[in-house]
């Protein structure tokens, strides 16, 4: 019998951006997968006008846990850092396996040094991203310092379609970036596509949290 992926949407563009660039591979490797995707893009869009994740955002996620897991899910990720806290909490209350698709970059990112710069395009995005930041270099035992850089032009431009104008920004902004820390962290899914050396390691979620959800569905 086959496995089951079930991924957690924000926003209406998930099959651009979050599902086709990263799941070809993984679904070759794997023919017996069915990935199936759950959207509701005012999760993203209440939480914007919030400033922050609130309670009703994170109670609905839960529900689609619950429904992700009567759907007879195998592997639950959520894709949006900017309400990434809710993975944790739904790991609460649900038996299956879920985890939110910037968790295994956080991990990974810590491993590269004590400074750390985030760049972000929304402003919601940076506290879910700090937090998942602090928690991993509480587990590896190590404190860090993080520099945080939000420029919401870019996020404008990818919503206009400029997909050029949004990764210069970015690339501008890594630059600039990169002789004060030792590593870079592009946190949100939106700039999961990025290909720019800055001359530090850059840390992208996308391709990790697939791999994630790979080792927990087949012990890849």
């Amino acid at each position: 019998m086959g496995k089951r992926l079930v991924l957690i949407h924000t926003v209406n563009w998930f099959m651009d951006l979050i599902v086709k660039p990263f799941t070809g591979s993984l679904l070759e490797r794997h023919p017996d997968l069915e990935i199936i995707n759950i959207l509701d893009d005012s999760l993203l869009e209440d939480t914007l006008k919030e400033g922050d994740m609130p309670e009703a955002v994170a109670r609905r996620i839960v529900n689609y846990a619950f429904n992700a897991e009567l759907a007879g899910a195998d592997a639950i990720m959520l894709t949006c850092t900017s309400v990434n806290k809710a993975s944790a909490l739904a790991r609460q209350l649900i038996k299956t396996p879920m985890f939110n698709i910037d968790e295994p970059m956080a991990k990974a990112a810590v491993k590269a040094g004590t400074k750390i710069g985030v760049i972000a395009s929304v402003p919601t995005s940076p506290n879910g991203t700090k937090r998942l930041l602090y928690e991993a270099a509480k587990e590896a035992g190590k404190e860090i310092e993080l520099k945080v850089v939000i420029n919401e032009s870019a996020y404008t431009a990818l919503m206009a379609g400029d997909t050029e104008t949004h990764n210069r920004i970015i690339q501008e902004e890594m630059d600039k970036l990169a002789p004060e820390v030792d590593a870079i962290v592009l946190g949100q899914i939106s700039l999961a596509r990025i290909q720019h050396d800055p001359g530090k390691p850059v840390f992208q979620v996308g391709k990790s949290g697939y791999a994630e959800a790979e080792k927990i569905l087949y012990g890849a």
